[in-house]
């Protein structure tokens, strides 16, 4: 292959077949969720009023390696898989690295973010069960848009709550919702009692993904024929999300390589699943030795600072308990840029692996990810959603200790989404009207010393 080929691209025919559920292939599998009253783990079928029974198994599933991907989901990815895997000439010259490094461009799919990916598949096991409703939230608006997506592709109808704080924010990704037919509510809201009860004890709150999605719950409880679906953290949204690192293993293989570095941002876990479960079943087995870097917000960092506990998936307590590494389902985080990775806990298949010290993670503070954005937008002419500037902040760290050590690795990142929606975010950088956020060990104890120890 010349070493001038810019992507390397999958025909049509090869976009996977199957999901990878990493589950059936870990030593240590991930905790069982409980029951929050009576502490017992839970079933499949105990999910059965909230997701359709299709999900709630997947939910469970710890013994198939592969799950197929039903043709109408294909048919549908079809529309912009498989995704480019791009070799970043332009960022190793501008860092001046030997290593070598590739991204996996999700921003092509329609709605601009690997959300899609999860969002077509939930939408279609709810339409196939007769489900007429979905509810869901969303942060910056890349999981609600995806979702708003599929269920008017599916016959759906579907309300989002999305956090306030990115309501105001991010105007477009709201009137993109609507475009596609979705009602979309500012969290907190008054139409729920969760979120009646947030705005009496706090009337100004901006908002947070936890909130949102005990608003989003609470509505699909209440509706009939209708289902809730989330955008991350659950070990089904994981699983669709694979289809990412399948296509980019294909990928990499057709470029002779093999990516030494797997990187992901991180903010309940769905692209950093995506990109790196398919390379670390190769870890699992012992054929290789990659890491995995999970790069989350210095503002809201459970895997870096958080503990390893039992804790609800949102503020209200309606979900059950999760073992994950969390910051306490109560905390607020600070209002930066990246809506999407201001979410208190991550995804208990990821939780265990952290524990397990199969994956590492650091966090980036708001200005290092917007600096790095900038030089990712100049060098490859992209410019990405602010959770992927996370990941590309890491990367291009990992590139300069290659400089330092005269070592030519090979790093993989996901870039989870384009940024064009975003760019209020950017000229508030380009300003100099961000700020860094500071987060104290003091403020994290507080919340987590509220847990119940379980674990």
């Amino acid at each position: 292959m010349s070493t001038k080929t810019k992507k390397i691209i999958l025909q049509e025919n090869e976009i996977p077949t199957a999901w990878y559920n990493i589950v059936a292939d870990m030593k240590n599998k991930p905790l069982p969720m409980l029951n929050p009253a009576t502490k017992q783990p839970l079933k499949a079928e105990d999910l059965y009023p909230l997701f359709a029974e299709e999900l709630s198994r997947q939910e469970m599933n710890q013994t198939d390696r592969y799950i197929e991907i039903p043709e109408e989901v294909r048919e549908k990815y079809k529309i912009y898989r498989p995704t480019p895997l791009v070799r970043a000439y332009g960022l190793e010259k501008a860092l001046d690295t030997p290593a070598h490094i590739y991204f996996k461009d999700e921003s092509v799919s329609p709605v601009g973010s690997h959300k899609l990916n999860s969002a077509l598949a939930q939408a279609y096991y709810c339409k196939k069960e007769g489900v007429t409703n979905i509810t869901t939230e969303t942060g910056a608006g890349q999981w609600g848009t995806a979702l708003s997506y599929a269920a008017k592709a599916f016959g759906l109808e579907a309300a989002v709550y999305m956090v306030k704080i990115s309501y105001a924010q991010k105007p477009y990704r709201r009137s993109i919702m609507q475009a596609f037919g979705a009602q979309v509510i500012a969290s907190p809201s008054m139409s729920t009692k969760a979120g009646r009860k947030i705005l009496t004890e706090h009337p100004n709150y901006q908002g947070s993904l936890g909130t949102a999605i005990s608003e989003a719950i609470e509505l699909a409880m209440q509706t009939p024929n209708c289902k809730y679906a989330l955008g991350s953290v659950l070990n089904q949204v994981f699983l669709h999300q694979t289809v990412i690192g399948l296509e980019a293993e294909k990928q990499m293989q057709m470029a002779d390589e093999y990516p030494d570095i797997v990187i992901g941002c991180f903010g309940g876990g769905s692209n950093f699943a995506g990109i790196s479960f398919p390379f670390l079943r190769h870890k699992l087995s012992g054929e290789k030795n990659t890491r995995f870097i999970a790069a989350e917000p210095s503002s809201c960092p459970k895997l870096t600072r958080g503990v390893f506990e039992y804790d609800f998936g949102d503020e209200s307590g309606y979900t059950p308990l999760i073992p994950m590494f969390t910051l306490g389902h109560n905390f607020s985080p600070a209002h930066i840029h990246a809506g999407g990775l201001r979410y208190h806990g991550a995804g208990m298949i990821v939780s265990q692996l952290k524990k397990d010290n199969l994956i590492e993670a650091v966090d980036i503070q708001q200005l290092d990810s917007f600096k790095a954005g900038i030089l990712f937008s100049q060098a490859e002419g992209i410019i990405p959603a602010p959770e992927s500037c996370h990941a590309i902040a890491a990367t291009i760290n990992e590139a300069l200790k290659a400089k330092e050590e005269g070592s030519k690795k090979t790093i993989l990142f996901n870039l989870s989404g384009h940024g064009l929606l975003d760019m209020a975010a950017y000229d508030a950088y380009l300003t100099d009207s961000l700020i860094n956020y500071e987060l104290s060990d003091e403020v994290i104890s507080q919340n987590t010393s509220k847990l119940e120890k379980l674990v």
